[in-house]
């Protein structure tokens, strides 16, 4: 399938400043690149997109440029953001950015191999911090007026609010990733740049940048940005309102696999398409179990199977579904104290003296401890209903619990219902 019948099936062009750029992605050839801010040791599910959307331009036949913003990074994207962000030191940025490097070869093929589709990762602090401040205004300033900078959508959101302005560090940042096009194009010869929808305004500054100063013509391509309902980006947990990371050691397999397994149904379509390379019908097929068995939830697991295995690997995708099925079977008592802990998570926790278990605690009682009952009374109501379970076991209110059903002599999972949980800690 050419890559133009694709990208219309799963509606990532948003935005492009020509409407033959999917035609000639299409037939190969074309040089391309993303920036990603390295704000951050890793990438985070946010960024997925972009990283899908390189590997989608790979396998068409194109040639994709990862540019680590190491130099843009030290000023700070501005774009549609309430606040200046904090300036980070040349030492983070550089730990960033190699953060960044290693996990971009799951996504790209670096390997010569690849031949004149080889991806390239380049810094634009290789150029960015070198460049001297008169040369950059002189051959690069002067091609804006400060009028056509203020009327971009990502500078008016700033300048239009009472409570916080727009630093010139900050306003300066669009000339400057202008000016990494304007690199790209004479060093590598490319003529597209992607990004979210949010970053339309700084891609033309550098489409116009090019063509005034070489009188090329070059190109830039948008894909729309995914919203939840509240009209966050999605891409942070709900729970914490942090990224969900593409690091393993920030953001675990067996969580970034709860998260899209918990994907509202109304996103799961769009999440099929711009996150898998599932083929058409597939995803045609888990759309339509979506409206007519939504409780079965075969979309949201073929999504978390689906990204985990291009993030993590098969066999990080297949541990953390086991994991999850684990969370309410007895299988729970099979896994390691690390998973163990990480199915447990979100759950809340208490101590328990060791001296106590071993001699037993009632079930009742236990109940009442673990705020899963607010009376002996009610625990005793919930036993007889058979909806107490410890460590996916269930118990009645005759058998007190010990310590001989810990799992690693010091952890019992209590669960009431189908998600109340509780995990007690053996001191």
């Amino acid at each position: 399938m050419k890559l133009r019948d694709d990208w219309d099936f799963r509606g990532l062009a948003h935005q492009a400043t020509s409407e033959t750029v999917l035609d000639r992605l299409s037939a190969g050839g074309v040089t391309a690149y993303i920036g990603f801010d390295p704000t951050a040791p890793s990438l985070h599910l946010g960024s997925l997109l972009q990283l899908c959307n390189l590997r989608r331009l790979q396998m068409a036949g194109n040639r994709p440029i990862v540019l680590a913003g190491g130099g843009t990074g030290l000023i700070g994207d501005p774009s549609f953001k309430a606040v200046e962000r904090p300036l980070l030191t040349k030492e983070h940025l550089e730990a960033n950015v190699e953060g960044i490097r290693l996990q971009m070869s799951r996504f790209l093929d670096f390997s010569p191999s690849a031949g004149a589709n080889q991806a390239l990762l380049l810094d634009n602090a290789q150029w960015l911090t070198t460049i001297s401040l008169t040369e950059f205004l002189r051959d690069v300033g002067k091609h804006f007026t400060v009028n056509q900078m203020i009327a971009k959508e990502t500078v008016k959101s700033r300048l239009d609010r009472d409570d916080v302005g727009l630093s010139f560090t900050e306003f300066s940042y669009m000339l400057l990733q202008a000016y990494d096009f304007l690199r790209l194009h004479l060093d590598q010869g490319c003529t597209l740049q992607l990004g979210g929808s949010d970053q339309w305004g700084n891609i033309t500054m550098g489409t116009e940048l090019v063509r005034k100063i070489t009188g090329a013509t070059v190109d830039g391509l948008t894909s729309p940005l995914l919203l939840r309902a509240n009209g966050e980006k999605f891409g942070k947990s709900d729970i914490s309102n942090e990224h969900v990371w593409l690091d393993a050691s920030l953001t675990s397999p067996f969580a970034l696999h709860q998260f899209l397994l918990n994907a509202e149904d109304e996103m799961t379509p769009a999440l099929l398409r711009f996150f898998t390379f599932l083929d058409h019908t597939t995803i045609q097929e888990l759309d339509e179990s979506t409206s007519t068995s939504p409780q079965q939830r075969r979309a949201q697991h073929a999504l978390a199977n689906e990204v985990v295995s291009l993030v993590h690997g098969v066999d990080a995708a297949k541990s953390a579904e086991r994991a999850g099925e684990a969370l309410f079977a007895e299988s729970i008592a099979e896994l390691d104290e690390a998973t163990l802990l990480q199915v447990t998570a979100d759950a809340p926790s208490s101590t328990f003296a060791r001296d106590e278990l071993r001699a037993g605690i009632d079930a009742p009682e236990l109940l009442v401890r673990c705020e899963l009952a607010s009376s002996k009374a009610e625990a005793r109501r919930f036993l007889e209903q058979g909806g107490v379970y410890v460590n996916n076991v269930r118990i009645d209110g005759d058998t007190p619990v010990d310590l001989t059903q810990a799992l690693h002599d010091r952890y019992l999972v209590v669960r009431r219902g189908r998600r109340q949980l509780h995990l007690v800690v053996v001191a």
